[in-house]
């Protein structure tokens, strides 16, 4: 058996070529073969092969590829034999393949002595083995599979690698000759990305070494309009000392010293910790797996999306997060307010936010180009070699985001969004949903910032704030900084002051630099298209805590297909959530803030309407689904 991916996806067996199917099945080999030897999660998978969103029946559409990549690979298998080449391993699936059965494995240990022998200066057995790694490489990896699922990090990685051993090659050659054996390689690896000095360099240089000194100039002249018209830059150290070697014909093995660069400046961006930070251990634990990934990486970098509704705590935990592993990251670190969800500003424009960065990492104003693309190739190029944490905090959605992350390894990036920014998971980000924390957390949150003695010696008040602030941070916070400023007052008055939902979110209004609950929900209610906002206004007359879409639907007066897809629109905008399938709830803060939307925006002769269609569907359609109680105020 013959697997190929370093160029058109191929299997062969024998001299057989396999007909590999659809082109998701076809995308799901590809995956398994880039981790060859390796499991990938069955959550990647989907993620992979959906890059919007994934249907629900996913995962059974997986598990059915899994099983006809089995029987393609092994036709003589017994029927639910597990078979040897396509393993279930670890919540995910493993291929099963010898190294001199897979190109990409070939190419990795043919790479790894290629740089054995460079390492103890045998330059001529480095050379060979370089180019027998490059001789599997025969186009852009895994053609054949969906452009969309192509453009995963996992795949732009693999073509990184590529194109660093094709330096390497090209090192190697002008150290002993033949750098006519690398042209091929490094010709393919500008083709991926013209703008990469590094293997721009290396083609002038083997051009000019292969007796090609003309082309080697007229390369090095079209590399350099490139940069200024993509970028407005010029070149580097690095292409420009490959130029200078070539006019002055100095392209053997004694190398110029670079020019001394001025020290890189190290930003340290972060705002200061939250003093009161507990619990999140499942959520820590997570973001500990990632950042150990993302600090040893020699591969694409991390991205972490932490996501929730208004007032969970989303930034909170990034920010502490960035604090605790900042000195694994030893070039510094940036931060950004996206402003996706600002009360008194629009969100911060890409563009913008770019130039505050570069500006960081040490780059003059005059240096940069005006377009958001010219900036984001910048900000690319100045990481190369740098291992930063970036935070971007309130992010509006997935295009404001995707110029600002870091493409080289080593770099960790904490996102933090309302919205579910499917776009930036379907892209490697790793999901992470921030749900309410448990009771006890929230009762040491609240003591934590009143102080032990006074949840100690009233802890039955302590609790009804607790549950009156339906465990929700952000209120909590406000809350205790009432009680703060009232050492004083018991809290069983400051719970008393919350057993009023007549009163709405007043008892939740901001104090002391704390917003309150209505400045952080009306921004993401502004967010909303005209028909979604209704809808989320009408929620609040529903009597009992959840709903199904036909219950919403006829609320609203709505088709039920329509009235579901505005539902799980507000879910991805965290201001429902499907607690099981079919099943809608708001928390019951959020819909209190609805209850005062529809008091101004629905007339008394609306609001009965709806509730006249609610009780008419009730008597023809009942709800015989168990109902969840959720977190009452």
């Amino acid at each position: 058996m013959r697997f190929e991916v370093l160029g058109p996806l191929r299997v062969c067996r024998g001299d057989e070529e396999l007909d590999l199917g659809f082109p998701q099945q076809r995308a799901l080999l590809a995956l398994l073969l880039v981790r060859a030897g390796r499991p990938v999660l069955a959550g990647e998978i989907v993620d992979v092969l959906w890059p919007g969103r994934a249907p629900a029946s996913a995962m059974n559409v997986v598990r059915r590829y899994a099983g006809a990549l089995r029987r393609l690979l092994e036709p003589d298998l017994p029927p639910r034999a597990p078979g040897r080449r396509v393993l279930r391993r670890a919540g995910g699936y493993l291929l099963e393949a010898a190294e001199d059965e897979v190109d990409l494995l070939r190419f990795r240990a043919l790479t790894k002595r290629g740089k054995r022998a460079a390492a103890t200066g045998r330059s001529e057995a480095a050379l060979r083995h370089f180019v027998d790694a490059l001789g599997g490489w025969h186009g852009p990896v895994a053609m054949g599979i969906p452009a969309s699922v192509r453009e995963h990090t996992e795949f732009a990685a693999l073509e990184r690698e590529l194109t660093r051993t094709a330096r390497m090659a090209a090192d190697a050659a002008l150290l002993c000759g033949g750098s006519e054996l690398v042209l091929p390689h490094l010709r393919r690896a500008v083709e991926l990305d013209p703008l990469d000095e590094s293997a721009q360099a290396g083609l002038v240089m083997a051009l000019a070494a292969s007796g090609l000194q003309s082309e080697a100039l007229t390369a090095y002249e079209y590399v350099r309009g490139l940069l200024a018209e993509e970028l407005g830059t010029s070149p580097g150290p690095q292409l420009t000392a490959a130029h200078t070697r070539v006019l002055r014909q100095e392209w053997g093995p004694h190398r110029p010293t670079a020019p001394a660069r001025p020290p890189r400046p190290t930003p340290a961006q972060l705002p200061a910790d939250h003093p009161v930070f507990v619990g999140r251990e499942a959520e820590r634990g997570t973001l500990l797996r990632v950042t150990d990934a993302a600090a040893a990486s020699t591969g694409a970098p991390a991205t972490v999306l932490v996501s929730g509704m208004p007032g969970i705590g989303k930034t909170a935990l990034a920010v502490h997060w960035a604090h605790r592993v900042a000195d694994r990251f030893p070039d510094g670190q940036l931060h950004v307010s996206l402003r996706g969800f600002d009360a008194a500003r629009p969100p911060l424009e890409p563009a913008d936010a770019l130039r505050g960065m570069l500006g960081a990492l040490g780059v003059p104003a005059a240096r940069m180009p005006a377009g958001v693309d010219s900036l984001a190739g910048l900000y690319r190029s100045t990481l190369v070699g740098r291992r930063l944490l970036v935070l971007l905090d309130d992010a509006a959605d997935t295009e404001q985001v995707r110029p600002l992350l870091p493409a080289g390894p080593g770099s960790l990036t904490l996102v933090t969004s309302r919205l579910a920014l499917s776009g930036l998971t379907a892209s490697g980000a790793h999901p992470l949903h921030l749900d309410l924390p448990s009771a006890a957390d929230a009762g040491a949150v609240l003591a934590r910032r009143v102080g032990r003695h006074r949840t100690a010696a009233e802890p039955v008040a302590a609790a009804e704030i607790v549950a009156r602030c339906g465990r929700l941070p952000l209120a909590l916070a406000v809350v205790a900084a009432r009680a703060a400023g009232r050492p004083d007052f018991p809290l069983s008055a400051i719970a008393a002051e919350l057993r009023h939902p007549a009163d709405g979110l007043d008892a939740f209004a901001g104090t002391g630099g704390t917003p309150g609950l209505r400045t952080a929900f009306d921004p993401s209610y502004r967010r909303l298209p005209p028909e979604h906002a209704r809808l989320f206004r009408l929620l609040s007359l529903r009597p009992g805590p959840d709903l199904t879409p036909g219950t919403a639907a006829a609320l609203a007066g709505l088709p039920p297909r329509r009235t579901r897809l505005l539902l799980d629109e507000l879910a991805d905008a965290h201001l429902v959530t499907e607690h099981a399938p079919g099943r809608y709830v708001q928390h019951a803060l959020l819909r209190l803030f609805a209850a005062e939307l529809t008091a101004t925006y629905e007339s008394p002769t609306e609001r009965r309407a709806a509730l006249h269609r609610l009780r008419t569907h009730a008597a023809t359609v009942p709800d015989r689904h168990p109902t969840s109680h959720g977190d009452r105020p």
